[in-house]
């Protein structure tokens, strides 16, 4: 199987305030070097708390963000030499909010028809027959074209954020908590659509949320970060049932289930560590029950366990001593 998306040593650190002479302050690590590979086809669930580099990554994957260190390649071709008309026709960004995402000033033709114009060259006719057929796969009338953002509910505005991404035909998106601002009855829809769209036109997703339940059922592999680095990345069948990682634990813990009571979940504190002074060892050591002095003082590895999964972890759940 072909290789969609890979990832050497991918890490971004940025600047945090200046001095009167403008040198840096210090520096904050957002993503800590990250090595992945996406197969083509595959959808990558990408979970963390707030603050863990999700969208980080994610934005670095489309070129909104210049990586620090390693390489981004996209279908074999790595990102920093890429031809953005080319790379565009590859890639696309799915964003949180659907409808501040579109142009106030411009109606949904003129928002669909950008792509089109810019990366493809195409004539009005063929823009406006290829438009017709994008509409008509995300179950939306073609007398919306006409019409400005601020018309649509958020389930019909995140539904043209998703044409407008396969109006480049791109076949990789990057879903950065594409349901999160809908209700529930609309998430379902925009899910089953998404579902529904990767067999249509074999698309490669990475699914970015903080809804567990969500990831684990759209997802074929689930990678958990924590302050900026993978913990756990294995198949979404597995992650969250059997975790190998004490955070892991902790995150199906702490996420809600109707008809279970709402308990305080095993950790030793709440608290991330401060940005601006990690700690030495395993970053979440301080707030693992498992932590010993080797993982206050030394990082762990991804290393595999079995069954397809690897955990950076001194301590592995199940694992025999």
């Amino acid at each position: 199987m072909s290789v969609a998306l890979k990832l050497s040593d991918v890490s971004k650190t940025f600047p945090v305030g200046r001095t009167l002479f403008g040198a840096s302050k210090g520096s904050v690590k957002a993503v800590h070097p990250v090595t992945l590979s996406v197969p083509q086809g595959e959808t990558l669930g990408i979970v963390g708390e707030s603050g863990c580099g999700k969208s980080t990554l994610a934005r670095m994957l489309v070129g909104l963000l210049e990586p620090t260190t390693g390489t981004i390649e996209i279908e074999g071709e790595a990102l920093d030499t890429a031809d953005p008309a080319v790379f565009g026709k590859k890639i696309q960004y799915v964003f949180q909010d659907p409808i501040s995402s579109l142009n106030p000033r411009k109606t949904i033709r003129q928002v669909m028809d950008a792509p089109l114009r810019h990366l493809y060259g195409m004539g009005a006719a063929d823009r406006a027959r290829r438009i017709a057929e994008i509409f008509d796969s995300v179950n939306l009338r073609e007398e919306f074209l006409d019409r400005y953002p601020h018309e649509f509910s958020g389930g019909q505005a995140q539904r043209i954020g998703i044409a407008r991404a396969l109006a480049a035909q791109a076949r990789i998106l990057i879903l950065d908590e594409p349901v999160s601002a809908l209700d529930v009855s609309v998430q379902a829809q925009v899910l089953n659509l998404l579902a529904d769209l990767k067999q249509e036109f074999g698309l490669t997703y990475l699914f970015i949320s903080h809804d567990l339940a969500v990831v684990e059922a759209v997802s074929d592999r689930i990678a958990v970060l924590y302050f900026g680095s993978v913990m756990e990345i294995g198949p979404a069948d597995r992650v969250f049932a059997r975790p190998s990682h004490p955070y892991t634990r902790l995150l199906a813990q702490s996420a809600p289930v109707v008809g279970r009571p709402l308990t305080e979940p095993e950790a030793q504190g709440t608290e991330l560590p401060d940005p601006l002074n990690p700690p030495p060892g395993c970053a979440f050591a301080a707030r693992c029950p498992l932590a010993t002095e080797r993982c206050r003082s030394e990082v762990p590895k991804l290393a595999p366990t079995g069954a397809g999964t690897e955990v950076a972890c001194f301590h592995p759940l199940g694992a025999k001593d």
